[in-house]
């Protein structure tokens, strides 16, 4: 693989487990929602930011592969990188990977678009954040 940003690192508490022992489902969106914000960080799209310009990023797509399962005390690394931008999105994924083994855990691919926190509308991404985006695209494209 590519060498990808890392955006996450973690490990899988008893109480993200569920009946089964396995980390449930809802944890790998969360852990994945954690490294989403440190990627739009790269890019430059910090609360700060996002706060100062009245600007929000939302998601309308997100398709999530589970490889392996997680048990408690696993540690985890995800790794993120960008497949598209576009004037009011990113398209981007996360590759959450199991540290002692180095198997993919689960793979995740997002569309996000930036909107205006008052009128709700898409609006353009700053040529800086453009520029930055463009920067992480990456010829890696996991396959779910």
């Amino acid at each position: 693989m590519t060498e990808l940003p890392i955006t996450y690192r973690g490990v899988v508490y008893p109480w993200q487990c569920d009946h089964m022992n396995h980390m449930n489902v809802m944890w790998y969106v969360g852990k994945f929602d954690e490294a989403t914000w440190n990627l739009l960080g790269l890019v430059g799209l910090t609360p700060t930011v996002l706060k100062e310009t009245s600007r929000c990023m939302v998601a309308v797509k997100q398709e999530i592969g589970y490889q392996r399962e997680l048990l408690v005390g696993d540690t985890v690394t995800i790794r993120s990188g960008v497949s598209e931008v576009g004037e009011k999105s990113i398209r981007f994924f996360h590759v959450m990977t199991n540290n002692a083994s180095g198997e993919v855990a689960a793979l995740t691919i997002l569309t996000g678009v930036q909107i205006d926190a008052k009128s709700r509308q898409a609006c353009a991404l700053t040529d800086a954040v453009l520029d930055q985006a463009r920067g992480l695209v990456t010829d890696y494209s996991p396959q779910i």
